[in-house]
């Protein structure tokens, strides 16, 4: 349990590398595509610790259902407007996209979703990275204090 948080939180570390140092001087799609690839992974570690401190036998290794028995045991408003949000990641993620001013401050990628675009510039970027912070952050208080 707490082995999972401890890897979410390195998985933060790189993210934050990412964002503040690789973007800056870098500023360029695959970039962005990398942080949403860690910010993922944060998630993926925050959810098995929740599952262990519930004391799931046999964590499953398909995301929705691992998402399925977090919302069944943690029936928590704030918990679940962060898995809303680790879904959205996981759909831009695969979603198809175009880049637009790679090497300028207002790189943009354009993830084509099913029902809309999802437009993720390095002001959204930052946002969902705090996002994903505040979630750990939530993660770990439910696992020490209960």
């Amino acid at each position: 349990m707490l082995e999972s948080l401890d890897l979410a939180k390195e998985e933060i570390k790189r993210a934050d590398h990412l964002m503040y140092v690789s973007l800056k001087y870098t500023r360029t799609v695959d970039i962005l595509k990398s942080i949403i690839a860690r910010l993922i992974n944060a998630f993926n570690f925050g959810i098995d610790a929740l599952l262990k401190k519930k004391k799931v036998r046999d964590i499953p290794t398909i995301p929705k259902i691992k998402l399925d028995l977090v919302r069944k045991n943690y029936p928590d408003e704030d918990l679940n407007n962060f898995l809303q949000l680790y879904q959205l990641f996981r759909e831009i993620d695969k979603a198809s996209f175009e880049r637009a001013r790679e090497y300028r401050r207002h790189v943009t990628m354009t993830a084509h979703l099913d029902d809309k675009e999802i437009e993720v510039t390095i002001d959204i970027i930052e946002d969902y990275y705090g996002k994903t912070k505040e979630f750990i952050e939530y993660v770990e208080s439910i696992v020490k204090n209960g």
